[in-house]
Order: C-alpha cells, then sequence, then structure tokens
C-alpha cells in the first residue's frame, strides 16, 4: 500500500513594489509601496525608502512617506502630502490600515 506523500506547502515569493522617484536635484530614490488608498477622491500612497538587504531592513527606522498621487496635462505626478490638515486625516487613514502589521510611532 502506498502511502500519498506530501510536499511542503511552497510559500510564495514576495515581490517587493518599488518606485523610484526623482528629487528636486535630479537625484533618483527607490521606494517601496506599502499601502495604496482613496480617501475624499484623491489616491494616496505610503512610501519607505526601499532597504534590499533583509538584515539591514529588520534594523532600519524607516520613515513612512504619504504621497497624493494626481493626473495632469503630462501624465500622473505624485505630491508629498503638506498640508496639515489633509495631512491629519491621511496618516489617521494609513494609521488604521498598517497598525495590524507594522509598529508604528507618532
Amino acid at each position: 500500500m502506498a502511502e500519498n506523500i506530501k510536499e511542503p506547502a511552497q510559500q510564495e515569493e514576495y515581490e517587493a513594489d518599488l518606485i523610484t522617484l526623482e528629487d528636486e536635484e535630479g537625484k533618483e530614490h527607490v521606494f517601496e509601496v506599502i499601502d495604496a488608498a482613496d480617501l475624499d477622491d484623491v489616491h494616496y500612497m505610503a512610501l519607505v525608502p526601499y532597504v534590499e538587504d533583509e538584515e539591514d531592513l529588520l534594523n532600519a527606522d524607516l520613515e513612512l512617506l504619504l504621497m497624493r498621487v494626481g493626473e495632469d496635462a503630462e501624465g500622473e505626478f505624485m505630491d508629498i502630502v503638506e498640508d496639515e490638515a489633509e495631512l491629519e486625516k491621511v496618516s489617521a487613514l494609513f494609521e488604521q490600515r498598517l497598525s495590524e502589521f507594522f509598529d508604528i510611532e507618532k
């Protein structure tokens, strides 16, 4: 009688959702998209600087960057959320959504 041998479930490999942004000085920076959500008919993204080395990631103190996604005649663009009232609302939204997965310091 042959026994059915089950192979361990293969874990899907995590693939980071990366985005490259250019600063005012023309320098490129790579970020990982942690979450995205709509609030008041505006699309927002929560980003952290991308850290490739897993050990460095565990020791990193990453700041969350909240970006507003918009569109103009030239195409899609992203702006840092700077308006205090808007920032508070967007921060609360992402804090609620991400607190289950990350330790969030205010």
